[in-house]
């Protein structure tokens, strides 16, 4: 069965079933699959992230338009 198939016949079984148990296993098993992209990311990356936000917070920042402007010349 091709990968198109089987999209099929799980939304066809999911549209059927009204067992509530059963949606919130397949949304774990969706949720586990995806994965979190935070964790993915290396360690500096989320310290970089980190100090943007905090930076923003403090409204420490440079607008994208005056950003813009620089490399535009």
């Amino acid at each position: 069965m091709n990968i198109e198939a089987t999209k099929l016949e799980l939304m066809h079984l999911l549209l059927q079933t009204q067992k509530e148990s059963l949606l919130k296993k397949l949304k774990t098993v969706f949720q586990e699959e995806q994965g979190d992209w935070w964790n993915e990311m290396s360690k500096k990356e989320q310290e970089e992230i980190k100090t943007g936000l905090n930076q923003a917070d403090k409204e420490d920042y440079i607008a994208n338009k005056t950003v813009m402007k620089r490399f535009d010349k």
